[in-house]
């Protein structure tokens, strides 16, 4: 049985809060990639600028365009929201560094951080 201290240690190791993704990218801006893994019409209405597109969806089918050499963001809606530890999985499976960010687009929203609008059809918003 895993221990609270264990998964607390787990958890701090598979996510980065949108601070510390801001951190990272200062220092070693070439070390991550950003990726949003949200599904739904919804999603393409905004999303973290220069982050990539790659729906949960399409993620097995995209997986080698992902470089290895460099720590994998994913994030998706928010706190309650699975995509993004759902397309983690097989990106660890393989060998790639992946991380999800806690918090998703709301957190990063919510800190005041900027978002880039796009013109969205409506639709679904998601589909965790």
């Amino acid at each position: 049985m895993m221990e609270r201290i264990d998964y607390f240690k787990a958890k701090l190791d598979a996510t980065i809060s949108p601070m510390g993704y801001q951190s990272l990218v200062n220092e070693t801006p070439e070390s991550v990639i950003l990726v949003d893994v949200r599904i739904g019409a919804k999603a393409q209405e905004e999303r973290i600028p220069g982050s990539w597109e790659i729906p949960l969806n399409q993620l097995e089918e995209r997986i080698n365009e992902f470089p290895k050499d460099k720590t994998i963001v994913l994030y998706c809606w928010d706190t309650w929201c699975t995509l993004a530890a759902k397309a983690a999985i097989p990106l660890l499976h393989k060998g790639y560094d992946a991380k999800e960010l806690y918090g998703g687009i709301a957190a990063w929203k919510k800190i005041g951080f900027s978002v880039q609008k796009e013109e969205g059809n409506g639709g679904m918003n998601c589909y965790c």
